[in-house]
């Protein structure tokens, strides 16, 4: 692939990540009014596994990792197809009390509230891998500074987190505005190092769903 053809695939809103982001619709739901679901891809073949082809492309030529590590729940549908591409172990960090051998992080906040730690298997990881971080979407980074953590405390090095969306006004925002600010949080975690990368900004996700009579916000969590 020329030097080109990556800038176009790899930039974030980019032409490619339009095209996909024309099928991430929004919904109302979990008490915020644009919830971007990645179900509106998943859905469409020939979208997913150009979503998966992006992501193996850029690690196959790029950064180089030893392993890719999946967020429960969206990570593991992600994660899985892309370290497959790339012929590399998957490492599951799910939510505490679901697997066997595990350390569990500190609990942290995310847009939803905060959360119960997340966990990973002791011997998931081989001292000094390079692992990626994937996850279906990165607001404050609550949820990928827990992931950091875990891969940390085993021995493995995050050499990158990469999402499918990225909400940037969470990256560095005012502190009138009120919001979670995400540079802060890596900073005061000690994980500045680690950069987050993601191909579509909530800029050009600009699909809402089409809501059927009686629809309901039933999420869990508000």
């Amino acid at each position: 692939m020329s030097a080109e053809n990556c800038e176009n695939v790899y930039s974030q809103d980019g032409p490619a990540a339009r095209e996909i982001a024309s099928h991430i619709p929004y919904f109302p739901f979990k008490g915020i009014p644009r919830f971007y679901d990645i179900g509106g891809f998943l859905s469409k073949p020939k979208v997913f596994q150009r979503v998966v082809d992006i992501f193996a492309e850029r690690y196959r030529n790029g950064v180089p990792i030893d392993a890719v590590a999946g967020l429960d729940a969206r990570g593991f549908i992600l994660g899985p197809p892309i370290a497959l591409a790339l012929g590399l172990p998957f490492i599951m960090i799910r939510k505490a009390g679901k697997m066997p051998n595990t350390i569990t992080s500190a609990p942290y906040k995310t847009e939803y509230g905060t959360r119960a730690g997340m966990s990973i298997q002791k011997d998931a990881i081989t001292k000094g891998s390079r692992v990626l971080v994937i996850d279906d979407l990165v607001a404050t980074g609550g949820t990928l500074s827990a992931a950091i953590e875990l891969v940390k405390a085993v021995g493995g090095v995050v050499v990158e987190c990469a999402c499918v969306v990225e909400l940037k006004m969470f990256i560095n925002p005012s502190p009138e505005s009120g919001l979670p600010n995400r540079t802060k949080l890596f900073e005061n975690c000690g994980i500045s190092d680690v950069p987050v990368w993601a191909l579509i900004s909530e800029e050009v996700l600009q699909v809402e769903a089409e809501l059927p009579d009686g629809y309901v916000d039933d999420g869990e969590e508000h």
